[in-house]
This record gives C-alpha cells, structure tokens and sequence, in this order.
C-alpha cells in the first residue's frame, strides 16, 4: 500500500466544482473514475480544496492509496492519457501513509482575476469577472492592507458555512493591474467559505468609489456579512498553489 499525492490543474467551467455530489459531475467525480480503472481498483481520492463550480485550479492537492505496483511518479503520465483536455495532473508522487492535505499545515494562494473595460471579450467570459465601472485600483490596494492579518472574518464569510471560527490568517493581498486585466492575489493559512470571492467583490466596491478604503476596517469589526460586499462570480478564481510545511 501506498499514498499517492496529485497536484491538479482544471478548467472548473463544466464542474459542479471539486467534491462529489449527487446529480452533477465535480473534478473528484472524474479523477475517481479514471483512477480506478487505470489501476484496477477502487479509488476515493481526498482533496486539500473544495472549489465551488466554475471554479478553476493550476495547483489543487489530492491523495488516494493503491496497491498499485506503478511507480507513483509514473501515475501522472498514465492518467493524463485518459482525463479530458480540461483536468490535468501536473505531478504524482509518493507520500507517506499518515499524509492527509486537510490536517497538515498549509498556505494557500488564490487569485481573482477582472476584466475591466467598456466591452467584454468572449474569450475571457470563463475566467475573469467583467465589469465596464472603472476601478480605481490605488484605492483597493489601500483597502486590502486592512485585511492582512489575523482577523474575525465573519463579514467575509458566505451563508451556510460551518466552522468552529471565522478567525483567519491572510498573508498578503497582491492587486496587480496589466492594461485591461486586473488580478487579486490573496494568501493565507486557510479560508472561509467563499471568502475570497466576498473579499473581490469588496475590494471592487471600494474601486468604484462606493465606500473610501477605511471602511473595510468597520466591515471587518461588525462581523455581519450583509456589511461587506457582493460575492464575486466563481468564473474569475482560480486556486494558484497550496504550500505545504
């Protein structure tokens, strides 16, 4: 017996997202079944990350244990014969046995990308938010430096979530901006539910001049979710990379 880690890339535009459920096809769905009849066996595998649907990934973590005797470096290469074009394993490797990706301590990096123009472009409809109202990316980068840190992140977490705290740690909170493109890179211990996303569609709040940037501060100490913004659409996040210690 042994553990196998995957670190897996995919387009989460046809995804119910990444865990299995009744009635739709998620990612895990699809890795499951190709694993198990590439090495003949049952295979449940066990994700770091339950992205929601339309949700993309380049670096998202999973195991699973086969008696497989194929080398696990080798299982990438094989598996990537069988998936569709829009998952993809990117590395396999042998873990040890005790490895689990929810109880090892982790950094995860998210990215949220916008598209911020007068017209929207067809090619990017799947993988950045498009809003024509100019964001004024100076004022989110000022907003966002009230989120690093440990803080209650109760205004930032969506309905239905549950956890025995909403006390998180946030890393760093990039905002880079590349003629039309604006990109929102946050890093940090762990997340929320959807909190990435309420953190986007705040941070865009503040670009468009609804409230000055210090009010995120006073969104952060009501810990009342109808106090932040909106949830910014799945399309435009995509799980960078999880670091492991």
């Amino acid at each position: 017996m042994k553990r196998v880690r995957l670190t897996v890339a995919y387009d989460g535009t046809n995804y119910s997202g990444w865990q299995t459920q009744a009635n739709s096809v998620a990612v895990q769905d699809v890795l499951n079944r190709h694993l198990s009849e590439l090495l003949g066996e049952t295979i449940e595998t066990i994700g770091a990350s339950r992205t929601d649907a339309g949700v993309h990934a380049l670096g998202n973590i999973a195991v699973f244990d086969t008696n497989h005797r194929m080398p696990a470096e080798k299982i990438s290469y094989a598996l990537n014969t069988r998936l569709p074009e829009d998952i993809r394993i990117q590395k396999s490797e042998e873990v040890p046995l005790d490895f689990h990706p929810l109880c090892v301590k982790s950094v995860k990096t998210y990215e949220y990308k916008i598209l911020n123009r007068k017209m929207p472009l067809p090619t990017m409809r799947h993988y950045a938010h498009f809003t024509y109202v100019p964001l004024d990316v100076g004022k989110m980068r000022a907003a966002a430096q009230y989120l690093i840190g440990e803080h209650d992140f109760k205004s930032f977490c969506g309905a239905g979530a549950q956890v025995k705290t909403t006390v998180r740690r946030v890393l760093d909170i990039q905002i880079k901006k590349e003629g039309d493109l604006i990109t929102i890179l946050v890093t940090g211990e762990g997340f929320l539910y959807n909190m990435v996303r309420i953190i986007a569609g705040t941070l865009m709040e503040v670009g468009k001049d609804s409230y000055p940037p210090e009010h995120v501060r006073e969104i952060l100490a009501a810990c009342d979710r109808e106090t932040a913004g909106p949830t910014a659409p799945a399309r435009g996040l995509t799980l960078v990379q999880i670091q492991y210690e």
